[in-house]
This record gives structure tokens, C-alpha cells and sequence, in this order.
């Protein structure tokens, strides 16, 4: 199943969690001369043009990055993340927001090597238009799954592995666990961040707690809630899991989480949660 297109979600709140987290991984990263690798199973499109049909349709980047971009309070651990925002829209008027891939190499150029896989075939276009020409970029048509079986470990030794599925069918959220603990059996000091969205608060939990039982140790998880649970059709909340996470990532999280249920919260039920799944 391929309907899921990323644009019509582009720079919604669920976006902003999963970017800033991504960031604050990759500048902990970089805190060593090492290589490392960035691995992104479903990249989907390289940028995206929040004026054309699709973004506008859904206007959701509306409740998302449009409402904190331009704040002159941004946290410290969120200025590199704006930064990268600011620098696409360098006229001050909101016309693109990166995805993932583009996050990444705002942030690494040339010196790091990353692996994207997508398997629609539009959006894979778009990702091998941005990074024509970049040797240090290898794109392929592939289940994302099968492709971090197949590229893990990298020779490197150390990798972000950023996972973002559509969950357009009722199996993603086993999918993903399976997917994770295959590839942490291969290698398992990398970081690995899972993004999930809340629509069901039972099935969020359940989720969580299946993890738990995987035998992978060191799990921090975090999660916006921009308005109150609800049994009715659509996303309340959105939150990240991350597997070996940098040491100071909690820390800089519970910053900066505040601030974002401040502005992108919908109603006064808006909360944040983090808490270790599995300890050290």
C-alpha cells in the first residue's frame, strides 16, 4: 500500500518532535571525530513546498512549525533545528520545510555517509532530485526493514537509524518492533529512534509495553500530546522512541518539551511525557 504521502503532514507538530529529536542525536554524534552513518528507512521526499496543493489541503504545518519558527524565546537545545528552518526560508515567509533526509544533511554535508530507502516511487524521484550528485547518498527503492537487515552494522561502527513508517496498515506497529530487534541483533549500539502516532491510546500502550519486552535495554521515550485522548478519528499526539539514546538527550528533552506544549498545544489537556521503557 503506497497512498501515504508525507506532504499533506509536512511541518506539523509531529514533525517538529521527531526533527528536534533527530537534530539533538546528530549534534551528540558529531560531539566525536568518528564517522558515522544516517540511516533512514522510510525517507520519503527530500523537501517540501508548504504552498503547493497537498500542504495546503491539510494546512497542518499551520499548528506545527509555523507557530514556533519565528519565536524570539526559542530554547537553546531548539536553535540548530530553527536554524535549519530559518535557512530554507531565508526571506522569512514559511514556503518549505525539510524532510528528514535534508534535517540530516543540513547537518553532516559531505562528511558522513547516508543511506535512504523509500519504496514510493514519486517521493523516491523528489529524494534522488535533491541529492543528485552526492556521493556520499545512496537512495534505493526498498522495504526499509530489509534494508537496515542489509546494511547493518556499517563499517563505521556508529549510526543513527531514524525510522518513520506510514502506519497505513494494521501490522506497522508489530512490523517496526520486529524491524528493530532484528536490526539491534545485528548491531546493537546503534541509535535507533522510532517515530509513532497517537490515535488510540490503548494501542499506544500496548505498543509501548511490547517493547518492554523485547530484551533491548536502554529505551527512552517521549511524547506531545496537543490535546486531550480521544476515541474519535484522528492524531491527539505524537512521540518518539529511542533506542541507546545520547546521554544528555532526556535532559535536553525535558527543556525544551514545556515550550512546545506551551505553543503547540490545542486544548488544556496538552501534555509531555518521558520516561525510560527499559533502563540501562
Amino acid at each position: 500500500m503506497l497512498s501515504y504521502r508525507h506532504s499533506f503532514h509536512a511541518g506539523n507538530f509531529a514533525d517538529v518532535l521527531k526533527h528536534l529529536v533527530q537534530v539533538l542525536i546528530i549534534e551528540a554524534l558529531q560531539q566525536k571525530p568518528t564517522p558515522f552513518v544516517y540511516h533512514d528507512t522510510h525517507a520519503a521526499a527530500g523537501r517540501y513546498n508548504l504552498r503547493d496543493k497537498t500542504s495546503e489541503k491539510t494546512g497542518e504545518y499551520k499548528d506545527g512549525i509555523a507557530k514556533v519558527w519565528l519565536r524570539d524565546d526559542i530554547p537553546e537545545v531548539m536553535e540548530t533545528y530553527i536554524d535549519i528552518i530559518q535557512s530554507l526560508n531565508p526571506d522569512g515567509q514559511l514556503n518549505y520545510y525539510p524532510g528528514s533526509p535534508l534535517v540530516a544533511k543540513s547537518m553532516i554535508g559531505k562528511t558522513q555517509r547516508m543511506e535512504l530507502t523509500d519504496l514510493h516511487p514519486t517521493d523516491l524521484a523528489l529524494l534522488e532530485q535533491e541529492f543528485a550528485g552526492d556521493r556520499k547518498v545512496r537512495i534505493q527503492k526498498l522495504d526499509g526493514y530489509k534494508g537496515i537487515n542489509a546494511m547493518l552494522p556499517p563499517p563505521q561502527r556508529r549510526a543513527l537509524v531514524l525510522i518513520d513508517p506510514p502506519y497505513e496498515l494494521k501490522t506497522e506497529h508489530d512490523d517496526a518492533i520486529k524491524g528493530i530487534v532484528a536490526a539491534h541483533k545485528r548491531f546493537s549500539t546503534g541509535i535507533y529512534a522510532l517515530w509513532y502516532p497517537v490515535v488510540s491510546r490503548p494501542q499506544v500502550t500496548k505498543f509501548c509495553e511490547k517493547f518492554t519486552k523485547q530484551g533491548i535495554r536502554n529505551i527512552l521515550r517521549v511524547e506531545l500530546n496537543v490535546k486531550q485522548d480521544t476515541s474519535e478519528y484522528g492524531m491527539t499526539g505524537t512521540g518518539m522512541i529511542i533506542i541507546n539514546p545520547p546521554w544528555k538527550l532526556e535532559k535536553q528533552l525535558r527543556e525544551v518539551m514545556p515550550f512546545l506544549v506551551k505553543h503547540l498545544g490545542q486544548d488544556s489537556k496538552a501534555n509531555f511525557k518521558i520516561e525510560q521503557l527499559v533502563e540501562e
